[in-house]
């Protein structure tokens, strides 16, 4: 109950002040173009859409070494996007999210594996910028390309010293592992509350236990730490992500870094179904135009068929418009350095734990009905109803209690998910 209480202190004091911008900031809005940030995004996104027939290619790979091919990110490395959210400190773009997501879902019309996995790391860059400056130069110190992983399940045990911690347990889930040199992980530290630990590779070991129905190509391998010293700098509180009183604020100051850290990692182990959904919407369209030999008007009468690619043409929309919509809305607030209503940051939580079973309710409509050949293993749209439904199994993708939150926050309840 203390731990709750302080959080709910902390956020309490965010929202009813708006802090005093800075001349630094100020002075980085005026002389900052818009226009070229806008610019360097639509020039990555084509880049990554250009990626799409080797991304496909190699899905037989990915699925054969159960891991994101050495390729797929060397090529995204190529691309940008890796630095996507990083700070210009350290050579990234910060671009804003709703840019980051568009490339991810255009990742995912190729591959979900590998979407999956590159989102996961590539986001991790937004939350470093958020931690201590010294665990920054860490990472990024000399080489802007370094990559981190995680796995935020609080499974580890903890153990205070006068400078830090002494980690040790297993974590599951840490996708794209085996292509990065560090990792996030996340414990309770006792008297306190939930923190994520940043740890080198020297300090860990990869197991290899990735045997999954679906995303096989996302290397979700366990990680191993036993008895790792953590230095504090190098842990991030889950109440500075939630009440936005990160560290990392002293040195990057785009208004990119005044989103809430969950509300942005949550998004990338949806977002990837939406793009699977849309993949597969294509190929059941192929599936059916094929069947008619050229001849549309053999489909005229086909009511179920019709229906099926309507449903699913407005689900892909709508989930697209609501994840867009949504950081364009919390983008806006950041720019003008104003904070986002906890009922807001609530319903962004719970809607976008809802594109999981939105989009399987998509592609359940277009397997069922997409024949004979759907079944055999080599299928295109078999695996994407695998990857969809293996998705769901995260813990971020079940909306029971994100639904309940809302509504008790909108009957005027008290806030009980802290990483919103």
């Amino acid at each position: 109950m203390q731990i709750v209480s302080e959080l709910a202190r902390l956020i309490q004091l965010r929202l009813m002040r708006v802090p005093t911008v800075s001349s630094i900031r100020d002075k980085k809005r005026m002389t900052t173009n818009p226009s070229d940030k806008q610019s360097t995004a639509a020039e990555m996104l084509s880049t990554i859409r250009g990626l799409a027939p080797a991304l496909k290619g190699r899905i037989p790979t990915a699925i054969r070494d159960r891991r994101v091919p050495d390729e797929n990110i060397e090529a995204l490395k190529d691309a940008g996007f890796f630095l996507a959210l990083q700070p210009k400190k350290y050579g990234g773009h910060e671009l804003d999210p709703q840019d980051f997501f568009r490339m991810q879902l255009a990742i995912a019309e190729s591959c979900m594996s590998t979407a999956w996995a590159s989102g996961i790391i590539a986001v991790h860059a937004f939350q470093l910028a958020l931690m201590d400056k010294r665990a920054q130069e860490d990472v990024w110190g000399t080489d802007i390309n370094t990559r981190v992983s995680s796995s935020y399940a609080p499974l580890g045990k903890v153990e205070p010293t006068a400078e830090g911690f002494r980690l040790s347990g297993r974590w599951g889930w840490s996708s794209g592992c085996d292509h990065c040199s560090w990792v996030l992980l996340g414990a309770i530290v006792p008297d306190e509350g939930y923190r994520t630990f940043l740890l080198p590779r020297s300090d860990y070991q990869i197991i290899d236990t990735w045997q999954s129905m679906g995303l096989q190509g996302t290397g979700s391998n366990d990680i191993l730490v036993e008895h790792a010293f953590v230095p504090d700098y190098r842990t991030h509180k889950q109440a500075d992500g939630f009440a936005g009183t990160n560290p990392g604020r002293e040195v990057n100051q785009a208004p990119l870094y005044q989103l809430p850290w969950a509300q942005t990692f949550v998004r990338v182990v949806s977002t990837p179904a939406i793009g699977a959904a849309r993949a597969g919407l294509n190929l059941y369209k192929d599936m059916v135009t094929n069947k008619a030999s050229g001849d549309l008007t053999k489909l005229s009468s086909d009511n179920s068929t019709l229906e099926r690619i309507a449903n699913a043409t407005n689900a892909i929309e709508e989930m697209e418009a609501m994840l867009l919509r949504n950081f364009e809305k919390m983008m806006a607030a950041a720019e003008l350095n104003q904070s986002i209503a906890l009922t807001d940051r609530a319903l962004y939580r719970y809607q976008a734990s809802l594109v999981i079973d939105r989009s399987i309710e998509v592609i359940d409509s277009l397997f069922s009905s997409a024949g004979g050949s759907s079944v055999l293993n080599n299928s295109a749209i078999q695996q994407i109803f695998l990857d969809i439904h293996t998705a769901r199994a995260h813990v971020a993708n079940n909306p029971t209690p994100f639904s309940r939150n809302l509504g008790a926050l909108l009957l005027g309840a008290e806030n009980q998910d802290f990483f919103i």
